[in-house]
Formats: C-alpha cells, sequence, structure tokens
C-alpha cells in the first residue's frame, strides 16, 4: 500500500510572475520548483497569472516546463502553454483608448507610449521616449498610426516627472470612465479594457478547471493584484510588495528572493 500525499487546503496556487514567482534574474529557485511539486502531488493546480502578455510571457513558462493554462496581460488573455495557443482574449477598444490618452495629456502632458498587440506572437510597440523593463523584446514606431492599425491587448504610459503612482491617479482621474488604469511594476503603468483585471481572467481560468474561489490562494507583490486578492480565498503578499497590495493581502511572506511563495506552501503542506 503506498502512502498518500500530504493534505493541501487549497486546489489552485494562483502565482504573478515577476516580484513573485521569479527571482530578480527571472528565474525560479529550486526551492520554490519543489515546494510547487509538492503541493502539486497533494493536489493541487499551480496557474501563472501575469501582467505580461502572453509574447513577453511565453518564453518564460517554456523555461519552467510549465503546460498549463496561463492568465497573461492583466487578465485578457487564457493562454494554454502546453498547446501554445490563446483560449480567450480581451482587445482593448482603439477608439476609447486613443480618447483617453487624449484626456490624460491634457491633464499632465505629454507621455511616452507603448502597446501590446494581440495575439500569441503579438509585437510590442515602443514609442519614443518609453523605457522598456529588462532585455524584453520590442518594437519601435514612430508614426502614431502603427500604433493603432492592429488591434491591441493594452497600452503602457510614462510621465517624465510624475511617479508611477501619481501617473496612475491622474490617468485614473482624466479617463476612468473610459479604461481602466493599473500600475503594475517599477515604470509599468497600463491601460485596460475598462473592468478588466487579473481576477477577470483568472475567474475563467478557474471555471475551465473545475475550482471555486474559496478553493484558491494567490501570491503577488503589485497593486494589479489586488483584484486577484478580492477574488482567491486567501492573498499572500511577497515582503518586497506595494504597500497598497500588503493593506489588502491576508498574510506577508518573504521576498521573491527569499523563497516567500515556497515558506507558505511548506507550512501548508506540513499543517496537513
Amino acid at each position: 500500500m503506498t502512502a498518500s500525499a500530504p493534505a493541501f487546503p487549497y486546489r489552485l496556487v494562483a502565482t504573478d510572475l515577476d516580484g513573485t514567482l521569479l527571482r530578480s534574474d527571472d528565474t525560479v529557485s529550486q526551492r520554490t520548483r519543489e515546494a510547487l511539486a509538492a503541493a502539486s502531488a497533494a493536489g493541487a493546480l499551480h496557474i501563472v497569472v501575469t501582467g505580461r502578455a502572453v509574447p513577453w510571457t511565453r518564453h518564460i513558462l517554456d523555461g519552467l516546463g510549465y503546460d498549463g493554462i496561463a492568465v497573461c496581460g492583466q487578465g485578457a488573455q487564457v493562454y494554454d502553454a502546453g498547446a501554445h495557443r490563446l483560449l480567450t482574449s480581451v482587445t482593448l477598444d482603439r477608439q476609447l483608448a486613443g480618447l483617453a490618452l487624449s484626456k490624460i495629456e491634457a491633464e499632465v502632458g505629454p507621455l511616452a507610449v507603448a502597446a501590446s498587440r494581440d495575439g500569441v506572437d503579438g509585437d510590442v510597440l515602443v514609442g519614443p521616449g518609453y523605457r522598456v523593463q529588462g532585455l524584453l523584446q520590442a518594437v519601435p514606431f514612430t508614426d502614431v498610426a502603427e500604433l493603432w492599425a492592429a488591434p491591441l491587448t493594452k497600452m503602457y504610459i510614462q510621465h517624465p516627472d510624475l511617479s508611477d503612482d501619481e501617473l496612475a491617479e491622474a490617468a485614473r482621474q482624466a479617463a476612468g470612465g473610459l479604461i481602466s488604469v493599473v500600475m503594475a511594476g517599477e515604470g509599468i503603468v497600463e491601460i485596460l479594457p475598462l473592468g478588466l483585471s487579473k481576477a477577470t481572467g483568472l475567474s475563467i481560468a478557474a471555471r475551465r478547471l473545475g475550482v471555486k474561489a474559496a478553493e484558491t490562494i494567490a501570491f503577488g507583490d503589485m497593486p494589479n493584484d489586488i483584484p486577484m486578492f478580492g477574488w482567491a480565498g486567501h492573498g499572500v503578499a511577497m515582503a518586497n510588495a506595494h504597500d497598497s497590495l500588503k493593506a489588502v493581502a491576508d498574510e506577508v511572506t518573504s521576498s521573491n528572493e527569499e523563497d516567500g511563495i515556497a515558506v507558505v506552501l511548506e507550512r501548508l503542506l506540513a499543517q496537513g
């Protein structure tokens, strides 16, 4: 008779990528890999829920050997990593986005702009002055008409003087009735379809997996994870998380560099 796997109180483990599952070098520690594998052996599914659109996520998932469903693009894309195909995709109304951009610039002055085109292979277009984080691939544009030439998942905005939090708040005040605005990381303020959030995509993915919100534990580090924490049964903020996420978290764990996900999963498995 084989020994049964240890009990685990959740059926779904939802993890953000940057600042949460990934360390600063874009790798996942062996300890965290082992903790996720142990949770999986105990009956829990692992799902990645990231602000990155699919083209900026695929290589990470492939490198992890991840072949399940992932939620990408702040909830806009539900992606089958094993089959390399989109299951659902929500796009940004380009007319509303253009109007929102005009309203925001009328309040705060010129912005540097980038945008993610829809699709598994959609380019990320980057305008003059926009600073891309890390080594992510992007295609420069100078003619604004290129920005609106194909369906978009989302847009990114940067301001020369305002902080990320200040820019996000100013954008909400100027255009919050047209689009959603979220701060997803350092230098990353995004314009999304109105009402879209990580919770939107995660709820769609969870239904496909037959899992309920109360059966989900979620890990994150930025304000864009707040809706996901509101949806999930238990929300865990990393020690390096934004203060606004810590304020709504059920608990705070160690940082992404110190195996914060593993710390919580190991404790829950031991309690079983």
